[in-house]
């Protein structure tokens, strides 16, 4: 049974049937025509979404992605150090000396997961920095993703790849020269590393663009590609959501561009609550005030673990 028909059969209540009236809303926005963000908080790259999502940006459906530094990086790191990496299903029933325990022998946690430090930062930190410092010396400078992107395309991560090129957004959206939107980038762990360089005067901190520099840039985008519409995928919360959804109420109303359009298209994947007053947490209707999205804009909420509701919506969407 296809996906198609799996969910039609089956999904057809609560947050069962908000995903399949979301994934029918993104099927129905390319169908038109219009460009479409997807946006990756937490720690989705360590979770694997590259398989599904790597697929996705092959097959155009993915036109711009905002995600944190983590995801940019861990994306990369699972590519090199696959075998290297520990899953720890009993995570729940550590005690704090199992976990200190688990830091002594260079495995850093992600929920279920943990991420072998020497193999994967240490692995990526001595072959970008050598591309930081040579930007430094040419008197250049690139956002966070574009020395990614480098790193990938010198070749000399290749030697390392422990799982399927195909299984990795980053290659997939480096092979296409995806535009990518990384606010925040200092929380991650090769901005650290970047810092690190910089407090030893080794780099200069303009040798990476800013945020700011990120959202001239998103302005931009958008004012190109939003003629036929641009639709906003968010899974999860936090400022890979929140940081460019801004770029529509700062064009209209503080570049007092008033023809700027609406997303045109909005989705969530969120297990966050929103009497707690998060900004995650937000229903699509609280957007309207802040200029984000239109009354009539298609608007889906599927409150549920983004690690298994993305794959399926991918899915379904390549199931043509």
């Amino acid at each position: 049974m296809s996906i198609r028909s799996f969910t039609s059969k089956h999904y057809r209540h609560f947050n069962a049937a908000a995903l399949v009236d979301a994934a029918e809303g993104y099927d129905q926005q390319l169908r038109n025509g219009a460009k479409m963000m997807i946006t990756l908080a937490g720690a989705m790259s360590t979770a694997e979404l590259g398989i599904s999502l790597a697929d996705m940006i092959r097959a155009g459906k993915v036109d711009i992605i905002s995600c944190t530094g983590a995801n940019l990086e861990e994306d990369l790191m699972n590519l090199v150090a696959h075998s290297h990496y520990k899953r720890i299903p009993h995570y729940r029933d550590l005690t704090p000396q199992e976990e200190r325990e688990l830091l002594d022998q260079g495995l850093n946690r992600v929920t279920d997961t943990c991420i072998p430090e020497e193999e994967a930062f240490r692995r990526l930190q001595h072959h970008i920095e050598k591309i930081w410092k040579q930007a430094q010396a040419d008197g250049k400078r690139f956002f966070p993703h574009e020395y990614m992107y480098e790193l990938l395309r010198s070749g000399v991560l290749e030697q390392y790849y422990e799982i399927p090129p195909e299984h990795s957004w980053m290659i997939a959206a480096a092979e296409r020269n995806l535009p990518i939107i990384v606010p925040g980038w200092e929380d991650s762990t090769m901005g650290n590393i970047f810092a690190s360089y910089c407090l030893k005067g080794e780099l200069q901190p303009s040798v990476v663009k800013s945020g700011i520099e990120y959202m001239m840039f998103l302005a931009n985008w958008y004012r190109d590609n939003s003629d036929k519409g641009v639709g906003f995928f968010q899974i999860g919360g936090g400022i890979a959501g929140d940081f460019p959804i801004c770029v529509v109420p700062m064009l209209y109303q503080d570049m007092e561009e008033y023809d700027t359009p609406f997303w045109s298209y909005f989705c969530q994947i969120s297990d966050s609550t929103t009497s707690y007053g998060s900004y995650s947490g937000a229903v699509p209707n609280e957007k309207i005030t802040w200029g984000k999205l239109d009354a009539d804009t298609p608007k889906f909420i599927i409150e549920s673990d983004a690690t298994i509701v993305a794959p399926i919506i991918f899915a379904w969407l390549l199931d043509q």
